[in-house]
């Protein structure tokens, strides 16, 4: 009988050749769909005006698309930790990514402004429900090499973003508008989908632990970890947001063209594909990280101070600052399966922090639009920067030193059963 239940159990454990296998699936599957959560998103800015004016959509109307990434980015990045744990973490990415290509195709055909936002409301809904998960993964499939691979997928956001942004103009121009311009890339969609079949159909449990351990019960929202987590993702939002929706106009103030203005821009997000790429696994060779958080702060700090009194003659060492500054981001990512100890840990504080965390960033570019208007210049816009950056650093430090969201939660349950 031992013989027997030993024999069964040897024929459970995958060979090192299916684990090879496994590790390279994961890895290109994760690199894949992170390619595809900002498709959706970049590729629409370059072609707003044309699809406004087609459907016949309002400025209002056009304002609730530029904020609708937010807002679906925190309601349904927020369910993802649940359907993980019913239904399987790669089923649920498998199934978020279908609903993104569907959203896609959809909205390209739209022939009215409420469609149209309706169903880029549901690709979103596939895209946050990814954005979530993908660390979920990595710390399931890759727990060894957190930094790494964290680097990997976050440079692959970057890229697809960037390229999306910079080729839906000339696809729509040569192929007969911006419908086709958008409908492109829900092409990559399934190609990202096609390493995850395997493991969608064996998926039988929810997220576990490596010991196999159920941790359904881990609520960030009951930490100081969590909610440090998820001010310091919201304020990073706010920073990165204003600095997408705002500092072209910023440069134009100060008296750049428009075409300067958006090279300034440019040089920021590059400086972002090197940041992602090398940040996240320097970070996870330290167990602190606070000195990390107060570096970024200060290339941020620095970079405002500098376009608040000097916005021409230093808008260029401005651009680089800030764009060193927007490495808090791939930071941010590694941290979220640094600070947990568990797949399970990991998934429910990504979908808290990024839940939580996406409603506070919506807050900025508003606010920035309302002290533009009422200042009529960019002095307010300096100290609301600032201020929320000093929130920021605060909320990073105590993201930065060594502790898990596991142990705090399991210390705030048995104080209150005590």
């Amino acid at each position: 009988m031992a013989e027997a239940t030993t024999e069964t159990a040897c024929t459970d454990v995958p060979s090192a050749r299916e684990r090879l296998r496994d590790g390279w699936l994961a890895l290109v599957g994760i690199v894949l769909v992170a390619v595809n959560l900002r498709l959706a998103v970049s590729s629409l800015g370059p072609v707003l005006n044309e699809v406004s004016a087609d459907l016949g959509m309002s400025g209002g109307g056009a304002g609730v698309v530029t904020t609708l990434p937010l807002v679906c980015f925190a309601i349904f990045g927020a369910l993802a930790p649940r359907l993980a744990r019913r239904f399987g973490v790669h089923r649920v990415l498998t199934a978020a990514g279908l609903v993104l290509a569907v959203g896609l195709v959809v909205r390209a055909v739209a022939d009215s402004a409420v469609v149209f936002v309706v169903t880029s409301g549901l690709a979103l809904a596939g895209i946050a429900l990814q954005n979530v998960l993908l660390p979920v993964l990595v710390k399931r499939h890759f727990p060894g090499h957190i930094g790494l691979v964290t680097g990997l997928y976050a440079t692959a956001m970057t890229v697809g973003g960037a390229f999306a942004a910079a080729v839906t103009v000339p696809i729509a121009y040569a192929w007969g508008g911006w419908r086709m311009g958008l409908a492109i890339w829900a092409l990559a969609v399934p190609l990202a989908l096609l390493p995850w079949l395997g493991f969608a159909w064996a998926d039988r449990l929810p997220v576990q632990s490596g010991s196999g351990r159920q941790h359904t019960s881990v609520r960030p929202a009951r930490t100081r970890l969590g909610w440090a987590f998820a001010i310091y993702f919201g304020t990073q939002g706010i920073h990165a947001y204003v600095a997408f929706g705002w500092l072209p106009q910023w440069f134009r103030d100060a008296g750049f063209s428009a075409e300067t203005a958006g090279m300034l821009l440019a040089v920021a997000m590059i400086l972002g594909i090197p940041m992602a790429l090398v940040m996240p696994g320097i970070a996870a060779r330290y167990t602190d990280q606070r000195g990390f958080v107060i570096a970024f702060a200060a290339c941020y700090g620095v970079g405002y101070i500098i376009l608040g009194l000097a916005p021409r003659a230093g808008a260029w060492p401005a651009a680089i600052l800030l764009g060193l500054g927007g490495g808090t981001f791939p930071f941010l990512l590694a941290m979220l399966g640094l600070r947990a100890r568990t797949a399970a840990g990991t998934a429910a504080l990504s979908g808290f922090v990024q839940g939580t965390g996406y409603l506070i960033a919506a807050l900025g570019p508003f606010v920035v639009g309302l002290l533009y208007d009422a200042t009529s210049g960019w002095q307010g816009v300096v100290i609301f920067l600032l201020v929320t950056l000093a929130l920021q650093t605060v909320a990073g430090i105590a993201v930065g030193r060594s502790r898990h969201v596991e142990d705090e939660d399991e210390h705030h349950v048995s104080q209150h059963s005590r």
